[in-house]
């Protein structure tokens, strides 16, 4: 989804982002002079209540995984105003000008997938790493080692 467009205007990159909630209306891009090859290409600034610029986030370059081998910057704006940060991309040409993306950010699921016969059929107990299951057939605790009810100090 397309929040925003940056062209160049005076010798700078200046644009803005708006969705529903966040007006950006005056950005800017600074590009970052570092022979460092991971400092990021530009820094992501903003016009602050004040009339001052802040810097609001960052962009590195990427290269898209698919056969064009396009390069494009991602990065992320964020500021304690904001209730996340907000991830985005730049596409586009300092001549002709970028749009601004943004997706949103597929979470990862820390216990893999949930679908049968996938991963857990990879695993070595066929279990999907997790052991056999404790619950019997009516959902029960079956076979559980030690009573439960039985005291144990701590």
């Amino acid at each position: 989804m397309n929040i925003g467009e940056f062209k160049q205007s005076n010798g700078r990159l200046m644009g803005s982002i708006a969705t529903r909630t966040i007006d950006l209306p005056r950005l800017g891009l600074r590009p970052v002079e570092s022979s460092n090859e991971r400092a990021p290409v530009f820094e992501i600034l903003a016009l602050n209540v004040g009339n001052r610029w802040v810097q609001v986030g960052a962009l590195w370059q990427a290269v898209a995984k698919h056969t064009t081998g396009e390069v494009f910057f991602q990065g992320t704006i964020d500021d304690p105003s904001l209730s996340e940060p907000l991830p985005v991309a730049l596409f586009g040409t300092d001549e002709e000008g970028y749009r601004v993306a943004w997706r949103r950010p597929q979470r990862r699921d820390d216990f893999g997938t949930s679908v049968r016969g996938s991963r857990a059929d990879d695993a070595p107990d066929g279990q999907g790493g997790f052991g056999e299951s404790t619950a019997g057939g009516d959902g029960g605790l079956m076979d559980a080692g030690p009573d439960l009810d039985d005291h144990v100090p701590y």
